[in-house]
């Protein structure tokens, strides 16, 4: 039967941790087959030893990196470890580790990937979607990252470019990675997750959206995101998609 693979890039969220792996046992326990991969990205306030007490709870593994490395470097360990051990029949599933993402919105992701699509989107900007608590100045990055994304580098279907909210084909993904490997994700920082999905596009995967209530208000401690620094990845990402591309040597 298919498993749902669900991973979580976390860095000192010891706190966060436990309420939202207890939200995950209790929407999915008995619902589908499903195993947890926390990435601790070198947390120093026993990030890995709170989720392995949440262990006892839900079926889970934690990959410690020895030091902080960035949101992009656990999002590529998570890939990685994730494909080497999902079949292509299964679901991975990223989400926030901080607890603003609803794991009881993964049944209806589910429903999409089953009925045709290749990635599913919990997204902000469909009729439903909203942001509870965010900060304005993120929530103004969001949209004008947003705009300026579907405007350039449009994907059928895709109003959410940069939520860290996705359920993936295992197939899909196992794709991507055979393709580009390590080099998959180069962004860096919170623009990690529209690379992939730009990336993406060259599987020409069907994608869909489900209304996501962001829930920041539950959110304990500061956020990691530096708002200009990741302004400044966003811009390096358009201008690479942008990019005119190399035609091959051997072409007439």
């Amino acid at each position: 039967m298919p498993v749902v693979w669900l991973v979580l890039p976390a860095y000192n969220e010891a706190v966060n941790l436990p309420p939202l792996l207890d939200r995950v046992g209790a929407a999915w326990t008995g619902a589908f087959p499903f195993r947890v991969l926390v990435i601790d990205d070198g947390s120093s306030d026993g990030t890995a030893a709170a989720a392995e007490a949440a262990g006892r709870r839900v079926p889970l593994e934690t990959v410690r990196h020895a030091r902080n490395q960035g949101l992009a470097s656990a999002v590529r360990t998570g890939i990685r470890e994730v494909c080497r051990r999902a079949s292509d029949a299964d679901t991975v599933v990223f989400m926030d580790a901080d607890n603003s993402h609803p794991p009881e919105l993964v049944p209806l992701m589910l429903e999409r990937i089953d009925a045709g699509s290749d990635i599913v989107i919990a997204s902000r900007f469909v009729r439903g979607g909203r942001e509870e608590g965010v900060p304005w100045r993120r929530r103004a990055l969001s949209r004008a990252a947003g705009v300026l994304f579907r405007c350039l580098c449009p994907i059928d279907g895709v109003r959410d470019y940069t939520t860290g909210f996705r359920a993936y084909r295992a197939g899909l993904l196992k794709a991507l990675w055979a393709l580009h490997g390590d080099a998959l994700v180069e962004a860096a920082a919170f623009s990690v997750m529209t690379e992939v999905l730009l990336k993406a596009r060259a599987l020409r995967p069907h994608v869909a959206e489900v209304p996501l209530v962001l829930r920041y208000d539950l959110k304990e401690g500061p956020s990691k995101m530096r708002l200009f620094s990741t302004l400044r990845d966003y811009a390096r990402l358009l201008r690479r998609e942008l990019r005119p591309r190399r035609p091959d040597r051997g072409a007439a």
